[in-house]
């Protein structure tokens, strides 16, 4: 079977790591790199034994995907020239400066039969992915995203650079559609805002707490999930998880893939349960080089995405709507 050949346009922070990523990749083949500052692209090229284009049309006429890591602003400009010409997009997230901006992307995508992921690269932290086998139904999530302030990425606000990373997981874990919102932020460094809070409540009576800052003194990447069994608390960063959660009364005698430290049982009527402490295995692994796979895949199996360009556009869409709340 050929390998795919990708791409990457855009050759700042992330599109070097992509650009590296896809080097090590064995299952493409890296064509090159674009970028409209020459120099950057050339020594990217040169560090990764690539081709740097001299245009975006010569790049795209020499492969079927390519990794968007263009500043946000660029991105439907991009991705539309990208789907016009059938390539497959990786766009980083977000998948575009407005939601009528994904949308366009959607719907041309759709037309030309073009593949659309989006780089909402914590879906792949292993912290989360070790969670898999629990059932996942949150009634509250609560989450901070916290970073030092870093001069890339402030042609968006915070939402848009941070938080809708757990704008994203939320709507994927609850699964329900948003039936209000209450936000407050404010903007201190930059034009938009770079700390923020949302309170978000959903059709079916859940409720996501959601805070973002890019101003902090130490970084924090932590979500808090509460439900009906389970208590789960995910370190992104340091790719910690810890669950708290009631054994059913099916479970007993049976051998769990994850080792559980039993903290105690509580006597209610006829039942008892229990309550174990469970630390699920983390495997070790790179989340964008995960997110690359995925694509790559989905390209080569005519499969679904694993992030799409719906589900991005509907985290840009609440995004959005909190930004609106604040300025």
């Amino acid at each position: 079977m050929e390998k795919v050949k990708v791409a990457v346009i855009g050759t700042g922070h992330l599109g070097t790591v992509h650009t590296r990523l896809w080097k090590a990749n064995n299952n493409v083949e890296l064509v090159g790199v674009f970028d409209t500052d020459s120099e950057k692209a050339n020594k990217i090229a040169d560090d990764f034994s690539c081709i740097a284009f001299n245009t975006l049309d010569e790049l795209l006429n020499n492969c079927e995907a390519v990794t968007i890591a263009v500043p946000t602003s660029l991105h439907h400009e991009v991705s539309l020239k990208c789907i016009e010409k059938g390539v497959h997009c990786l766009i980083e997230k977000p998948i575009a400066s407005d939601y009528i901006e994904a949308t366009e992307i959607i719907s041309k995508a759709k037309q030309k039969n073009v593949l659309i992921q989006v780089g909402h690269v914590e879906r792949f932290n292993p912290a989360l992915t070790s969670l898999k086998r629990y059932n996942m139904e949150p009634k509250f999530i609560e989450a901070h995203r916290l970073s030092q302030f870093k001069p890339r990425a402030t042609d968006v606000s915070v939402i848009h650079d941070l938080m809708i990373h757990d704008i994203d997981i939320m709507l994927w874990l609850i699964n329900s559609k948003v039936s209000k919102i209450d936000a407050n932020g404010v903007a201190i460094l930059t034009d938009n805002p770079d700390i923020a809070n949302a309170r978000i409540t959903f059709e079916n009576g859940a409720v996501a707490n959601l805070t973002a800052s890019r101003i902090s003194a130490r970084p924090m990447r932590k979500m808090r999930i509460f439900q009906k069994d389970a208590y789960i608390s995910i370190d992104f960063g340091n790719q910690d998880v810890e669950v708290f959660r009631i054994m059913g009364e099916d479970e007993s005698g049976k051998d769990n893939a994850i080792p559980a430290a039993m903290l105690g049982t509580i006597e209610l009527g006829i039942r008892n349960k229990k309550i174990v402490y469970e630390k699920p295995h983390i495997f070790e692994g790179n989340a964008i080089a995960d997110e690359q796979n995925a694509f790559a895949d989905a390209i080569t199996n005519k499969a679904n995405a694993a992030v799409s360009a719906e589900e991005a556009a509907e985290a840009l869409r609440i995004a959005e709507m909190i930004q609106n709340l604040i300025v």
